[in-house]
């Protein structure tokens, strides 16, 4: 169960922002890990519904303490269209089409198609957020890209696979787009992390887990299965979130969104660790590659940088 501290803190400095985000990255990334082995037992979308509906639960006792009961009672008429419409985003339609093309796909397949979101973060940063991508972070971008075909490249698709394609197409659209909404929601301060993360939250889950049960129900879970279920709920959502919300108020939409991208690494890793998924060498390289990619992001970040 995450504190008050946490959120209360001040925006923090911007290296501590990205060791922070890649922490949370990390946990991520073990999610991968557990939803395949948790969709053995349970419906794609009850499982996501699931994860983010327990993960506000425990969230809002906390957001119904001061001081975020007073912020959240200071939300004006146009931070609660914008926060239901970034929990609609990011985890209903983002985090349902991530479960059911996880369900349909090979992950390595998922994770090569939102590994494009950094460029489509930094066309939509760019058109509503006014924040500038430097030509080397887009070179980085590019490279980051490259490094992510030759890892995950050559995969072959089968007719019944299609639809699964597309369904993670959608799912990279939607993320690309929480990022800058997500950037927009927090980049003033006024709301808090924790508010941004529970009113989000709640507005996205409520409407993934009722999808999920009427089309999909509710099968009788084992033990194993609620362990996992609770563990995504509340260490890799409620905590991991919240963390999340409070470096988008110092990184930019493209620097989250680049850091974000490197779970294609981090999953690859976990997997051959705790699935004995081997890799080869193209792999290896793919994966030199695309760390070369964050790091030139990272290192052109903002005007004052004098490397790019």
């Amino acid at each position: 169960m995450p504190t008050g501290h946490p959120v209360d803190a001040r925006p923090p400095a911007h290296t501590r922002a990205i060791l922070l985000a890649f922490l949370v990255t990390s946990l991520w990334s073990s999610s991968w890990v557990l939803i395949k082995i948790g969709l053995d037992d349970i419906p794609p979308l009850t499982f996501a519904g699931l994860r983010y509906a327990g993960a506000f639960l425990c969230l809002l006792p906390l957001a119904l303490r001061r001081p975020h009961l007073d912020r959240l009672g200071r939300l004006g008429p146009g931070h609660w269209p914008l926060l239901i419409a970034l929990g609609l985003v990011m985890y209903t339609v983002t985090q349902g089409a991530q479960f059911l093309a996880l369900d349909r796909l090979p992950a390595a397949t998922v994770s090569l198609l939102l590994s494009f979101s950094p460029a489509v973060v930094a066309l939509l940063g760019t058109a509503f957020l006014a924040e500038r991508t430097r030509p080397a972070q887009w070179a980085g971008i590019g490279v980051y890209l490259i490094g992510a075909a030759v890892f995950l490249y050559p995969t072959g698709f089968a007719q019944h696979q299609l639809a699964g394609l597309a369904i993670a197409a959608l799912g990279l659209l939607a993320n690309a787009s929480a990022a800058v909404l997500g950037r927009a929601a927090n980049r003033t301060g006024t709301p808090g992390p924790l508010v941004v993360t529970t009113v989000s939250m709640g507005a996205g889950a409520a409407v993934l887990l009722a999808v999920g049960l009427m089309t999909q129900g509710l099968p009788a879970l084992p033990v194993t299965g609620w362990v996992i279920v609770g563990w995504l709920a509340v260490v890799n959502t409620a905590v991991a979130f919240t963390m999340w919300n409070l470096t988008l108020r110092t990184l930019s939409a493209t620097e989250s969104s680049v850091i974000n991208n490197t779970m294609l690494i981090q999953v690859a890793v976990l997997a051959w660790v705790f699935l004995g998924e081997s890799l080869e060498l193209r792999q290896v390289c793919g994966l030199a590659v695309a760390s070369l990619g964050v790091l030139v992001v990272q290192l052109c970040r903002g005007r004052a940088s004098r490397i790019c």
